[in-house]
């Protein structure tokens, strides 16, 4: 596939690195001379010199014919306002990358849907949402990429409190926008479980794990109403760093089961934080510093996640942490290098911001009609985030007439921005977005329906 990428500083150089890996056609922009002969001499990819936002360098770029543009430059305001250039001027489909939190705040302004751009991406929020799946159950997720994070994918472990025991999916009373996805039994059953699309006659049995799809802000009322999950205690996270990183995974976890507390240096910053959080504790501390993790009694919490903004900082917070007594240690490393120290200096995980983009990218470099695709614990099932090509197969009938597989599940259908768990008389349209649960068996005659059908 032909990809531009706009801007070799580190995001973009890595990016690249990993797209020659995969052997993808790719050129470089950048206004830097020297990244420019960097790019040259290291990467088997075309590197052009010039601005990101000028037309003319684009069309040098060819961006015309490319299949992905990411604009990944230092400045916000010029990866805008290059993604949406490249897109007006036939990019397939544009990425920019963002720092400050208002260019993806909705509730003041949709930045994304004004300059016609597929995806926003953030560096920080990309390492926040790794590192919250690594803290949660390792049986459960949330997708929070679909929907620009409007929409939630979510698994629940059922117990003998539930009142659903017992019923059957269509006995249950949920909201017209929350849908079951999906059933994953591991009791009673082979040692691998069994997992399977829901249907209205299945029944609930302890144990089971029950896959919820919706908007977010419903998915809670439904989860605790109708299947009241097992109950599991507390767990207690100290988050070293409030910078983006840090104040998203905090936001994050102070919605679920976590015991939060905050350590950031910037008294400035920390007063920001206490107006934004709900729940968490925060403390003006450095937390580089052992004296402060003593006086934090931070030995006697379960996880401590250093996200610093700073690879050495976060380094030495986790030794210290792992020193005076924490369980487990979590940190931000984005620097290879140090990636096989991590087990000699005693921390558990660490998450780099680049890899978790440049994975993002390539789950976004789906041929056809896919937009990106989430496999759900169990690994027979994904979500798939599907684009409604014109001229494809599935917009011919309603829904119900449509010869899409049995184990295909139509969830969410997302149209001009408005979300909608879709009913059997709906039909789709150009340009909508589908999300669907669809099993592996019955991927390729799922995408059949929805790519564009050769004369």
């Amino acid at each position: 596939m032909r990809i531009v990428i706009l801007g070799a500083g580190t995001v973009g150089t890595s990016i690249a690195e990993v797209l020659c890996n995969n052997r993808h056609s790719v050129t470089v922009v950048d206004s830097d001379p020297v990244q420019k002969q960097r790019i040259d001499d290291e990467l088997d990819a075309q590197a052009i010199l010039g601005s990101a936002s000028q037309s003319s360098v684009l069309f040098q770029a060819n961006v015309l014919d490319a299949d992905l543009c990411l604009a990944v430059t230092g400045n916000d305001e010029v990866n805008l306002v290059a993604a949406s250039m490249a897109k007006a001027m036939g990019a397939r489909r544009t990425m920019a990358r963002v720092y400050a939190p208002v260019f993806r705040d909705l509730s003041t302004f949709d930045y994304q849907g004004h300059f016609h751009i597929d995806r926003l991406i953030s560096l920080e929020h990309e390492a926040a949402n790794l590192l919250a799946r690594n803290l949660r159950d390792p049986g459960s997720v949330v997708v929070e990429h679909f929907a620009r994070g409007e929409l939630a994918v979510q698994e629940i472990l059922l117990s003998e409190r539930s009142p659903a025991i017992g019923k059957s999916v269509k006995e249950l009373e949920l909201p017209t926008n929350v849908r079951i996805g999906a059933l994953h039994r591991t009791k009673n059953v082979p040692s691998d479980g069994q997992m399977w699309l829901a249907g209205a006659d299945d029944c609930f049995e302890i144990g089971d794990r029950v896959t919820l799809i919706g908007q977010r802000e419903d998915i809670d009322e439904v989860t605790e109403k109708v299947f009241r999950p097992a109950l599991t205690p507390k767990m207690s996270v100290v988050i070293a760093g409030g910078g983006e990183t840090g104040y998203h995974l905090a936001r994050i976890l102070e919605n679920e089961q976590f015991d939060v507390r905050l350590m950031e240096q910037s008294r400035e910053r920390c007063d920001f934080l206490s107006h934004n959080l709900d729940h968490a504790t925060v403390v003006n501390a450095d937390a580089t510093r052992r004296s402060k993790l003593e006086e934090e009694r931070v030995g006697h919490f379960d996880v401590f996640v250093a996200c610093t903004g700073d690879d050495e900082n976060n380094i030495v917070a986790g030794v210290e942490a792992r020193e005076i007594g924490t369980q487990k240690i979590m940190a931000v490393i984005s620097r290879r290098d140090y990636a096989g120290i991590k087990e000699q200096l005693g921390i558990d995980v660490t998450v780099s911001e680049l890899d978790g983009v440049s994975q993002q990218v390539m789950d976004f470099l789906n041929t056809g009609p896919i937009i990106s695709r989430s496999m759900l614990p169990g690994g027979r099932i994904g979500v798939f985030e599907i684009e409604v090509l014109e001229d494809a197969a599935a917009t011919e009938h309603v829904i119900a007439n449509l010869a899409l597989p049995a184990d295909c599940l139509i969830a969410v259908v997302i149209h001009e921005d408005h979300i909608k768990v879709p009913g059997r008389d709906d039909r789709l349209q150009p340009g909508d977005t589908v999300i669907a649960l669809i099993d592996d068996s019955a991927v390729e005659d799922t995408l059949n329906m929805f790519a564009v059908r050769e004369d």
